[in-house]
């Protein structure tokens, strides 16, 4: 028969390998209770109280530890209003040119990198639109003027 001490040195090491393949917080507490379950092991304790031991320390670990984990490990999502800029117009500063890499539009007060959204060359002065964001930089195209009809 299999000493107990082996059997919680295999599972702690499952739980370990477990906790390395994931993400998140999963199996960390497995791993506490089964060390506490080994020392209890290898000071002579019967298998009941080593099962209460993993049992209760898995537990407890996961109660206390969790929440701080989840505070220190949770990522902070800062919104930003970059997107409020999508739809508005802007004037060129530096013309756009998506072959050379070249241009600069200013919306808002602020000054943007640009590029074209189809590969035509925009002048400095044209008035466009910003269609997208990629990055830091803003996609645009020329202000198209609604067509009047001829009298």
């Amino acid at each position: 028969m299999v000493p107990m001490s082996l059997i919680w040195v295999a599972l702690i090491i499952a739980f370990c390998v477990a906790e390395g393949a994931t993400v998140g917080l999963v199996s960390i507490w497995f791993a506490l209770g089964a060390v506490g379950a080994l020392i209890a092991a290898l000071a002579g304790g019967g298998i009941v109280i080593q099962v209460v031991l993993f049992a209760a320390i898995s537990l407890i670990a996961m109660a206390l530890i969790r929440p701080l984990a989840a505070k220190v490990f949770r990522t902070r999502h800062e919104p930003t209003n970059a997107d409020r800029v999508i739809g508005q117009e802007a004037v060129v500063l530096v013309p756009i040119d998506e072959v050379n890499g070249t241009g600069q539009v200013k919306v808002d007060g602020k000054i943007w990198t640009a590029r074209p959204v189809g590969s035509e060359v925009i002048p400095e002065g044209t008035r466009v639109v910003i269609r997208s964001i990629e990055g830091v930089k803003v996609r645009v195209e020329p202000v198209t003027e609604p067509q009047t009809a001829a009298p």
